[in-house]
C-alpha cells in the first residue's frame, strides 16, 4: 500500500507541475491554454532528440527542452492569444484547441506517429526500505515538486515582476493604471507556464517511458482537472489537486480497475465541484451589477 501511496505522490506531481501552468495563466490571464498539454509533449521530443541524437548528457538536455518550452510558450501568446486580449472566451477556447491540434500534427510530420523509447533522465536505481522500493524516478519527481513549489511561491511573493502577476491577476485595468505592463506580464506567465511543462514532460516521459504527438494528451487533460479539483487560479491549490489525483488514479488501478481509473478520477472531480464550486483552495468571486 505504502508503495502504490509513493507512486500516486509521484505522478500527482506530474500533475501537479502541469497544473500550475493551466492555474498561473487562467488566474493572470483569464483564459485556459488547451495546448499547454503539447508543450509537454514538445519539451520531451526536445529532450529526447538532443539526448539520443546529439549524445547531450541530462541536465543539458533538460536546460535546452525548457529553453525551447519557454520560447514556444512566448511565441504562442504572441501570435495566437494576444490579438485576442478582447475577444470572448469561447474565440479564445476555440483558438486553443486549434493551437493544441497544430502543435501535435506538427509532431507528428516531424516525429511521426512511431512511439519513440525516452531514456531515463534521471539515472537513479530503486531505493529499498523493506518490502518497499521507491523507484529513483518518483523520488526525484517529488522533489523537483516540492522544489518548484517553493520557488514559485517565492517568486511570485518577493519580486517585483511576481507582485506585477499578483496585481495583474487582481485587475489588468488598476495595473495598468499604476505602470505595469500587463502584456509582458502575461508573456512572462506563459513563458513560466511552458518552462515548466518542459520539466513535467521530461519526468513524465522519464516514468513512462514512451514518447509519442498524443503523448500530452492526457495528461493535459488530467493537470487541467487537478487545476480545477484544487481551485483554478491557485498555485497551492494546483499542487494539492496534483497530488490527490495521482494517488486516487494510482489506488483507482491497484485495488478497483485499471479501465475505470480515469473515470474514477473524473467522478471524483464531480462530486468535489458538487459541494464545492471553487474547488478546494478557489476562492468565490463576487461580480458587482
Amino acid at each position: 500500500m505504502l508503495t502504490y501511496l509513493i507512486n500516486g505522490i509521484s505522478l500527482g506531481s506530474v500533475y501537479a507541475i502541469i497544473a500550475l501552468g493551466y492555474t498561473m495563466v487562467y488566474g493572470i490571464a483569464k483564459m485556459l491554454n488547451f495546448a499547454h498539454g503539447d508543450v509537454i509533449m514538445i519539451g520531451g521530443y526536445v529532450a529526447f532528440c538532443t539526448s539520443t541524437y546529439w549524445g547531450w548528457s541530462p541536465i543539458p538536455a533538460t536546460f535546452f527542452a525548457i529553453a525551447v518550452c519557454t520560447l514556444l510558450g512566448i511565441v504562442i501568446e504572441k501570435l495566437a492569444y494576444k490579438p485576442l486580449r478582447s475577444a470572448t472566451s469561447l474565440a479564445v477556447l476555440i483558438t486553443a484547441i486549434g493551437v493544441s491540434y497544430f502543435l501535435q500534427n506538427a509532431a507528428l510530420l516531424i516525429w511521426t506517429s512511431n512511439p519513440k523509447s525516452f531514456p531515463n533522465f534521471v539515472g537513479l536505481g530503486n531505493l529499498t526500505m523493506g518490502d518497499v522500493s521507491i523507484s529513483g524516478t518518483a523520488i526525484v519527481t517529488i522533489l523537483a515538486n516540492i522544489v518548484i513549489m517553493i520557488i514559485l511561491t517565492l517568486f511570485t511573493n518577493k519580486t517585483k515582476v511576481g507582485k506585477a502577476m499578483r496585481a495583474v491577476s487582481e485587475d489588468q485595468g488598476a495595473a495598468q493604471l499604476m505602470g505595469i505592463n500587463v502584456n509582458r506580464t502575461i508573456s512572462v506567465t506563459f513563458a513560466i507556464g511552458s518552462g515548466l511543462a518542459a520539466i513535467a514532460g521530461i519526468l513524465l516521459c522519464s516514468a513512462y517511458p514512451t514518447l509519442m504527438p498524443t503523448t500530452g494528451s492526457m495528461p493535459g487533460i488530467k493537470a487541467f482537472t487537478a487545476a480545477v479539483f484544487g481551485g483554478i487560479g491557485s498555485i497551492p491549490g494546483a499542487m494539492i489537486g496534483g497530488l490527490l489525483l495521482g494517488v486516487i488514479e494510482i489506488f483507482g488501478k491497484a485495488y478497483i480497475s485499471t479501465q475505470l481509473s480515469d473515470a474514477i478520477v473524473f467522478a471524483v472531480l464531480i462530486i468535489v465541484l458538487i459541494v464545492r464550486p471553487t474547488g478546494l483552495l478557489g476562492k468565490k468571486i463576487t461580480e458587482k451589477v
